[in-house]
């Protein structure tokens, strides 16, 4: 019971938040933009846990056809694949290094969103999620034409992923200030036993997969 009612204290709080603002830009960001845009940083993971590791950044921006999200991800070690195919949808990416959005823009029926995932491999993959639908739940087929990029500093030990996500794919008819979307962002690093997973909004399980936690984005000039 005790466990539940935390549980229960951690979703409203999450839902309750004040939402991420999210400034428009004209067209693809420049670094400039970047630097001006709201950001937040991921420390902890789905149950609320403090992460072992430097908190990793995220940043967006819109345009009146993109979400733009970028993360900065300090890394100690990466859990690759070995054979890494940015031009082909991987399905099972979220069992390596990757960045992930979890985004919607349905309140009625918030089971239904869409997932974005990044690796430091520029390997991806779109998914789009229905919690209500029985049967198969998530469809890998489904396609978004969201491009991403990937740049790694070794040096610094850092990698950074950009993705810019369709609107209509979310989807949102006509992007407009004071548009809210349901969002969190999510990062998983190395392999098991020494597996790291980050979250915006703690879930309260281990599973990323709790829309009544995700946090509230909104476009603004």
């Amino acid at each position: 019971m005790r466990l539940l009612i935390s549980s229960l204290l951690l979703l409203s709080t999450a839902t309750a938040a004040e939402p991420l603002l999210c400034r428009h830009v004209k067209g693809e960001p420049t670094p400039g933009d970047w630097d001006k845009a709201a950001k937040v940083m991921l420390d902890r993971g789905p149950r609320g846990e403090v992460s072992p590791l430097a908190p990793t950044e995220v940043r967006t921006l819109w345009s009146d056809t993109h979400l733009y999200v970028r993360f900065k991800c300090p890394f100690r070690s990466m859990h690759l694949r070995d054979k890494p195919d940015p031009a082909t949808e991987t399905f099972g990416l979220w069992d390596y290094d990757v960045t992930e959005v979890f985004v919607g823009s349905d309140y009625q029926h918030i089971g239904r969103y869409k997932e974005f995932e990044v690796s430091p491999q520029n390997d991806w993959v779109d998914l789009e999620v229905d919690r209500e639908r029985k049967g198969e739940q998530t469809d890998w087929k489904w396609n978004s034409d969201f491009t991403h990029h990937v740049s790694i500093d070794k040096s610094a030990k850092v990698w950074v992923s950009e993705m810019a996500i369709p609107l209509k794919s979310i989807p949102v008819a006509k992007a407009a200030p004071g548009t809210k979307l349901r969002i969190n962002f999510y990062r998983i690093e190395d392999k098991e036993p020494n597996r790291i997973y980050f979250a915006w909004r703690p879930t309260g399980e281990r599973s990323f997969h709790v829309p009544a936690a995700f946090g509230e984005l909104e476009l603004v000039k």
